[in-house]
């Protein structure tokens, strides 16, 4: 059974690559920010997991006879908000300026879908605990780090210099990392992807 990761993320090619399950990558190309407007109103949760769908479907379309895994990942903020990849590194700074000295939740859904439909999916999350952060800090970091995370939910790779933001995780790393691996895993050995 072929396995077609339906992304563009080399976060998620990276923990595939690492796990050594085959596959390939073919981006869906994905309207995200029509698709958020479409979808207003879920919960983090709900809009994680309908962009993950959303990705698999697209591709699926394409490729019926593979299993065709999409993903997304979220960060949901205290007060509800939820953040976009920065368009900008001074929308990074905002962003890392709000996360400052908060606790946070990221969100990553994980869909496979075979046929043109979800037959799979599985959604998790992480706690995200971000210790205050200086104006220096982040213009340092930002110094470091940007354009790099410009394609970064929460503006940080958790596996680089990003893992200093935070005072403390709880939560999956895969999670943070941007796709829940470990019940994926579990569905690629059910389905013969990889070996029981």
């Amino acid at each position: 059974m072929k396995l077609i990761l339906a992304s563009q993320s080399a976060s998620r090619r990276a923990m595939l690559e690492a796990a050594g399950v085959p596959f390939a990558a073919q981006p869906a190309h994905v309207d995200e920010a029509a698709a958020k407007a479409a979808l207003a109103g879920r919960s983090p949760r709900d809009l994680a997991d309908a962009l993950a769908e959303l990705k698999a479907l697209k591709v699926s379309q394409r490729e019926p006879q593979a299993l065709v895994l999409g993903s997304d990942s979220l960060v949901a903020l205290e007060d509800g908000a939820i953040l976009d990849k920065p368009e900008s590194r001074e929308q990074a700074a905002a962003h890392l300026r709000r996360m400052s000295g908060g606790r946070h939740e990221i969100v990553s859904a994980a869909v496979i879908a075979e046929g043109g439909r979800a037959v799979w999916r599985h959604v998790d999350r992480a706690k995200l605990f971000v210790r205050p952060l200086s104006p220096a800090f982040i213009d340092a970091y930002l110094d470091a780090e940007w354009p790099a995370i410009a394609g970064c939910v929460g503006c940080f790779r958790i596996e680089g210099p990003g893992v200093q933001l935070f005072s403390r995780i709880e939560g999956s790393q895969f999670t943070v990392l941007g796709m829940p691996l470990l019940p994926l895993l579990s569905y690629l050995r059910e389905r013969g992807v990889l070996l029981a």
